[in-house]
C-alpha cells in the first residue's frame, strides 16, 4: 500500500471514530445555548417547546457547572419575559439582542459570532465546552477549542435538524431526537391530522363502531384545525 494511502486511510478513521469523553464530579463545563436554533428545531420538528432545564441537566451530567448563558433575540412585543424568568431561575444567564428590522422588510436575528467570543473567552477555566445548537456554522469554533483551548466539545440538539459535519466534528454528541419526550415540553407521541372524515365503507355492525364514527364527525366539526391524539394523556 502506498503512503498516500496509508495516510488517507489513518486520516479517515481518525475522524470518523471517537473515543469515549470522559465525564467526572470535578470537571469545569460550561453551556451555552443558541436558543433560536433548538427553539425553531422544536417548533418545526414537534409543534412544541423545548424544555431547558432537562437540556442543562443532561449537559452538566453531575458535574461543576462553571456558566450557563442562553442566547436570545428579542422581539418588540415583549413576550420574552416570561421566558427569560424561567431560564434565571435554573441559573441560566440571559444575554439579549433585538430583532433587526432593515429597510424593505428584511430581518436580521442571530448570536452566532457573540456566542463563539463567550466561548472563547471562558475556555482557559473550562474542562468541556456544551454547545446546545446544530447550527453548523459553530464548527469552526469547535475547531478552534479542540485544538487551542484543550477543551472537550459536547453538543447537544435535535439530530434531524443539526449539521451532519457539526455532529462528526464534537466530541460527543447527545440527539435529543432519541428520546423527544424527555426535552419537549407537552410532548405527545403519534401526531394525528384529522381533517375530512373518512369514507365509511361499511354499515357499522356494532354500537362501538357507530361511536367511533360520531367522534370523527364531532371533531371535524371543531374550529381546532390539529387534534393530536395519543394513546397516554401526560397528567
Amino acid at each position: 500500500m502506498k503512503a498516500g494511502n496509508i495516510f488517507n486511510s489513518l486520516y479517515s478513521y481518525i475522524t470518523k471514530s471517537k473515543m469515549k469523553v470522559i465525564k467526572h464530579a470535578n470537571q469545569r463545563v460550561g453551556v451555552f445555548i443558541d436558543t433560536q436554533n433548538l427553539y425553531h428545531s422544536a417548533k418545526n420538528l414537534y409543534k412544541t417547546r423545548v424544555d431547558f432545564g432537562k437540556v442543562l441537566e443532561d449537559s452538566v451530567s453531575g458535574r461543576q457547572l462553571i456558566r450557563a448563558r442562553a442566547y436570545v433575540v428579542t422581539t418588540e412585543s415583549g413576550e420574552e419575559s416570561n421566558f427569560f424568568e424561567a431560564m434565571e431561575k435554573l441559573g441560566i444567564e440571559i444575554k439579549t439582542k433585538d430583532l433587526q428590522v432593515f429597510f424593505g422588510g428584511a430581518k436580521k436575528a442571530d448570536w452566532d459570532v457573540g456566542l463563539a467570543i463567550d466561548a472563547i473567552t471562558a475556555a482557559p477555566k473550562l474542562d468541556a465546552v456544551i454547545l446546545a445548537t446544530g447550527d453548523g456554522d459553530f464548527i469552526p469554533l469547535v475547531e478552534y477549542l479542540q485544538h487551542h483551548s484543550g477543551c472537550q466539545v459536547e453538543v447537544i440538539s435535535f439530530g434531524k435538524s443539526s449539521s451532519s459535519r457539526l455532529r462528526e466534528m464534537c466530541d460527543e454528541f447527545t440527539d435529543m431526537d432519541e428520546n423527544p419526550k424527555k426535552y419537549l415540553i407537552g410532548y405527545r407521541t403519534k401526531p394525528i391530522r384529522v381533517g375530512k372524515t373518512p369514507k365509511v365503507t361499511k354499515v357499522a355492525k356494532s354500537v362501538n363502531e357507530v361511536k367511533t364514527t360520531k367522534t370523527i364527525r364531532s371533531t371535524k366539526e371543531n374550529n381546532t384545525p390539529w387534534q393530536f391524539v395519543t394513546n397516554k394523556t401526560k397528567k
